[in-house]
């Protein structure tokens, strides 16, 4: 096996535990999705943090302008920063695929008061930490965002790479596509913006991001077994966190649905 097909390996038990959580399978009315955003959307958020990151490190974004390091990691990284950035949303307007996330949950009526809170105290110069204090949501949504900042902070483009590819790309299933169109089928809600978001994120993961990210994250990594340690390291710990994420998410719904009883 190559040093990438030994880290996918090593990191397939805890992955699959994360694509096949119960959460999906307690996803069955309108009120279900909304919640899921309501705390998914944070992932969708600082995702983009980490890919803006990486771009800092592996490619030239300053002036006086110098070739990047690596052409091809950085061609790599821009590709992905093209897709995820500005992507086209369903009416073929130039949007990220955060704001289409956003849209997606205005349709359905889910609350984005509190992402929206966040990044108000952001743009006004307000510290991340601090931001983080004040939002009012479970603190395994912040533990979320803060691990993936103190990657960020580590200031280790291998790591970031591994934690960007391993641990946050393709974690959505294909199945949860087939709940929301089961969902807005049999409701009077349209559900249409979130269908194409995870068609279309499943779609650039698959066949592009997927593979680019992989790619990135050997040559970052190289023949470094230090940095392939590290790279393995702190991918099981993202993946960790998601499970933590995703529990938080299915011990709501569980309340909720013995509130309902």
């Amino acid at each position: 096996m190559t040093k990438i097909e030994l880290l996918v390996h090593e990191l397939q038990p805890i992955r699959e535990k994360v694509v096949t959580h119960s959460l999906y399978g307690q996803i069955e009315e309108i009120k279900d999705v909304q919640t899921f955003m309501q705390y998914h959307v944070f992932a969708v958020w600082d995702f983009m943090s980490l890919l803006k990151s990486l771009q800092l490190h592996v490619t030239t974004i300053k002036t006086p302008w110098i070739p990047a390091k690596d052409p091809e990691i950085s061609r790599f990284i821009n590709e992905i920063v093209l897709g995820e950035e500005s992507d086209s949303n369903e009416g073929g307007k130039p949007m990220s695929h955060y704001e289409m996330y956003i849209e997606a949950m205005i349709e359905i009526k889910a609350d984005t008061t509190q992402i929206e809170n966040l990044l108000k105290n952001l743009s006004q110069g307000i510290a991340l930490k601090e931001s983080l204090r004040e939002l009012n949501v479970k603190e395994e949504v912040k533990d979320f965002m803060r691990f993936t900042f103190d990657v960020i902070d580590l200031q280790k483009p291998h790591i970031t790479a591994a934690v960007f590819t391993m641990g946050r790309e393709d974690l959505i299933p294909d199945l949860f596509i087939g709940i929301v169109k089961n969902l807005e089928k049999n409701s009077d809600a349209t559900l249409r913006k979130l269908i194409y978001y995870l068609e279309r994120h499943i779609e650039l993961d698959g066949d592009e991001h997927g593979p680019v990210s992989l790619k990135m994250l050997e040559n970052l990594c190289g023949n470094d077994n230090e940095k392939w340690n590290e790279a393995l390291k702190y991918s099981k710990i993202a993946l960790e966190e998601r499970l933590k994420l995703w529990d938080s998410i299915s011990n709501t719904l569980r309340k909720r649905e013995i509130i309902l009883s």
